[in-house]
């Protein structure tokens, strides 16, 4: 295993806003442009060395993907009118544009760089916040993800001699591309948080998913009632995630960081706040020390209120990456503001908090069978907890 040693990194380079599936698609890559804005004026990113992001080459594109897949994003990119609905491109959540596969590999490109870097010892910590496209299938397109970087990028790990490998998404949605991939190997643990599939897309990921015959507890699956809040969430999270990592001992954590779960999201039902997201942003942090030596992968994700949420949520991660995190009663500033004003004519916040101080009862203090959280709370650790020889019990 190498040395971990040098400074947190970012890999972004402002062509990975080509990522863009057109005006009205609900992932504006000015989201992914406001929070490096932000980051910027806050100088959050003078903490942090800029990477630039190469583009992956359809080889390692090929680790996890097939070849059918990539053939049909060249053609979909290039050939006016092209789609491919057995690929899942030219959907209304994967509209085709042009130069596709280019943008798509970038983002590919841009994460293994960050897994590179924290692989290579040259970052301990590294984020592609351009990244985070989870539910992308080895033979096909989904949910606004055209390739799967989390899933390549874990992949490269492997492919370079890590044994283990652990990996948490916090998205809204849950992770099921990177699941998929990775559902019969034992060398990969996958643990997602999630409104249950119940409600919403992609309508998988619940308790008794737990892994292939080769792999069974690796795959862990915490599906949240919609309206679960920042106490809730943070209770169901602390109540399976740091136990299971803690068992697994993965040698690097990589955490994938939809902040779609907000109150203010348009697209699914949790209520969190930032304020609770950058406590889970901040635990995630604190437990790659405590189980991987600090080796720690961070990306983007999901995330839709492209204003009101996502660039203090991710310039606070990014913040959390670089080893400072910042005061949420930090004022946004002026330029930000009025950027926001004159390029949307929108309303900017004002603030880097929701005014919420995030709390919750531990899982230890008892059990509530009556209500639905602690009932699913429940059925995760009854499924999971005894196939890495923990007590589901509190």
């Amino acid at each position: 295993m190498p040395a971990c040693h040098g400074p947190a990194t970012v890999v972004f380079d402002d062509r990975l806003t080509e990522y863009d599936f057109g005006h009205g698609h609900p992932m504006s890559p000015i989201r992914v442009d406001l929070t490096m804005r932000l980051a910027r004026e806050l100088g959050v990113l003078d903490k942090l060395r800029m990477v630039d992001a190469p583009i992956a080459t359809d080889e390692q594109i090929r680790t996890v993907h097939e070849q059918g897949l990539i053939d049909a994003v060249v053609r979909c990119g290039t050939v006016p009118g092209a789609d491919d609905e057995a690929r899942g491109l030219g959907s209304d959540d994967n509209p085709v544009f042009r130069d596709m596969h280019q943008a798509a590999a970038h983002v590919v490109g841009a994460s293994l760089e960050a897994f590179r870097q924290v692989w290579s010892g040259e970052s301990l910590h590294s984020a592609s916040i351009a990244g985070g496209l989870h539910h992308a299938m080895p033979d096909r397109s989904a949910g606004f993800c055209i390739y799967n970087d989390i899933a390549v990028g874990i992949q490269s790990l492997l492919d370079q001699g890590a044994e283990r490998v652990a990996y948490v998404d916090v998205d809204v949605h849950h992770g099921d591309g990177v699941e998929k991939i990775f559902w019969n190997d034992p060398r990969v643990l996958t643990i997602s948080l999630h409104e249950t599939g119940q409600m919403l897309f992609p309508g998988t990921g619940f308790p008794t998913d737990v892994g292939g015959p080769d792999a069974q507890g690796t795959a862990v699956n915490v599906a949240l009632p919609p309206g679960t809040a920042d106490a809730g969430w943070l209770r169901a999270f602390h109540a399976v995630v740091p136990p299971v990592l803690r068992e697994f001992e993965p040698e690097v954590l990589v955490t994938q960081h939809g902040c779609d779960s907000h109150i203010e999201d348009p697209l699914a039902h949790l209520m969190l706040t930032v304020d609770g997201q950058r406590a889970a942003y901040l635990a995630l942090h604190d437990l790659a020390h405590e189980v991987a030596g600090g080796r720690w992968v961070a990306t983007g994700g999901g995330g839709y209120a492209l204003v009101e949420v996502v660039p203090r949520a991710w310039t606070h991660l990014l913040a959390i990456v670089g080893g400072e995190p910042l005061d949420p009663l930090t004022d946004t500033p002026p330029g930000w503001r009025e950027h926001v004003r004159d390029v949307l004519g929108r309303t900017p916040p004002y603030r880097l908090t929701d005014g919420r101080t995030p709390a919750y009862r531990d899982w230890t203090e008892g059990y509530d069978p009556d209500t639905w959280l602690d009932r699913a709370i429940h059925a995760t650790r009854t499924e999971i907890f005894p196939l890495h020889g923990l007590d589901p019990l509190p």
